[in-house]
């Protein structure tokens, strides 16, 4: 006759916890989201901290950071956690961005590597402790074989996001279409080059509210990335009438189209821009 050991009590103490989090959409959570659901699945809260450290020694959980945890799988056979989720977990308030958001929203054919977000907090991960000097690669945190990587933006800027669900247990914040496409013309290096975001808006204008766009490119204040903008904008077909408040920002010099190469080219003194890409005068 089987006994009700420890071990057996155990597991099932961790299925029931596990169940109980997942009915509420927390395949990422913290020891005291934990503790919250403890009573309502038969564990006693003061068992949790415990529990937990077994459930990640037995492949249940995969320990994020110091009191986060991510379900290893839901049940048998299952998929593990979206790593949007873990991304927005891991630091907070942060959104998914830049090539994560461009691929999601269908901005770009590449599939990117790692997955980035952008947060007004500084990050401080794993990787920058005990590093000396500064390499080439951003710093990040690796999980199960998955980079993250964050991008800190000053708060007045970190805005344009928005809600979405990215399986049947989860929403995370993203950046939205417009916020992301502006976001290649604020960081073009990031991107490889201004020229990435020249195409996705020559590319995709058409399913662009370019009246948000622009409203974001007021709101983000800088005036080079507006003038960018802006003249892209033109470039691509959107009316006058919508680029108008771009328009009217005051400039009080010429801003380079590409801003990593040398300042020479014809000027647009209606953008207050100066055409330096050498494909646009040899085509």
């Amino acid at each position: 006759m089987a006994t009700d050991s420890p071990t057996r009590r155990t597991g099932t103490h961790a299925l029931r916890l596990l169940r109980a989090l997942a009915e509420e959409g927390k395949l990422v959570f913290s020891t005291a989201e934990a503790r919250d659901v403890a009573p309502r699945a038969g564990v006693p809260q003061g068992y949790v901290r415990f529990l937990l450290a077994r459930m990640v020694h037995n492949g249940l959980l995969t320990r994020l950071r110091r009191g986060l945890y991510a379900a290893s799988e839901i049940a048998p056979g299952q998929v593990g956690v979206h790593p949007f989720v873990i991304a927005t977990r891991l630091v907070t308030p942060s959104a998914i961005s830049h090539w994560s958001a461009l691929s999601y929203h269908g901005l770009t054919d590449q599939v990117p590597r790692v997955v980035t977000a952008f947060t007004p907090k500084k990050v401080v991960t794993p990787s920058m402790r005990g590093s000396h000097g500064k390499g080439r690669r951003r710093h990040a945190w690796e999980i199960a074989g998955v980079r993250y990587e964050y991008v800190s933006v000053k708060r007045e800027h970190f805005f344009g996001t928005e809600e979405v669900w990215v399986d049947e247990h989860s929403r995370v914040r993203i950046a939205d279409r417009e916020r992301t496409v502006l976001e290649t013309f604020i960081s073009p290096r990031i991107f490889g080059g201004i020229g990435e975001a020249f195409s996705i808006a020559h590319n995709h204008v058409d399913n662009l509210d370019a009246s948000k766009l622009v409203r974001y490119a007021r709101q983000y204040g800088t005036i080079s990335v507006a003038k960018r903008l802006g003249w892209a904008l033109e470039q691509a077909g959107t009316r006058e009438s919508i680029l108008q408040p771009l328009l009217k920002m005051r400039a009080s010099r010429y801003h380079a189209l590409d801003p990593s190469r040398p300042r020479r080219g014809p000027c647009d003194r209606r953008w207050m821009i100066q055409d330096n890409l050498p494909i646009a005068r040899e085509s």
